[in-house]
């Protein structure tokens, strides 16, 4: 319990500071790298889809990324964040997303490929999503 202002035991503010004190705790948690991350990146959390099994606007993608375009949209190719953690933790600007076309969609869409590679063109591994990154599944050839 503690006193308010006019000098009267209060339990809420006893509640108030338990929060508080809690809320501290778990600050200093994080700053010192005792909490977890949301989703974080494990081999066994990503599934895999054989390239023949994407549908044919996400094969036709992954051909033109390996020929490096050209591209139908602007955001075609800029860095992907991963600010998810659903991929693999790598440096910012190794991550690139494309767009996936959806039939009869008049917007980008929510399928997307998301190759990491220090060459565009020559990725190292590609990812594919169809729930606009709440998901990747490894392209496997």
């Amino acid at each position: 319990m503690l006193r308010n202002r006019w000098g009267r035991w209060h339990q809420a503010g006893a509640k108030a500071l338990l929060v508080f004190s809690a809320s501290l705790i778990g600050v200093a948690g994080l700053y010192t790298g005792t909490a977890q991350a949301k989703g974080p990146f494990t081999q066994a959390s990503t599934e895999t889809v054989a390239a023949a099994q994407l549908p044919p606007q996400g094969r036709s993608m992954l051909t033109l990324i390996y020929q490096g375009g050209p591209f139908r949209h602007d955001k075609d190719g800029v860095v992907f964040g991963n600010r998810e953690r659903l991929l693999p933790a790598s440096v910012r600007t190794y991550y690139r997303e494309y767009t996936v076309r959806t039939p009869g969609e008049r917007s980008r869409g929510a399928r997307r490929i998301v190759c990491g590679g220090l060459q565009p063109a020559a990725p190292e591994a590609c990812f594919y999503t169809d729930d606009h990154y709440a998901s990747f599944r490894k392209i496997v050839h």
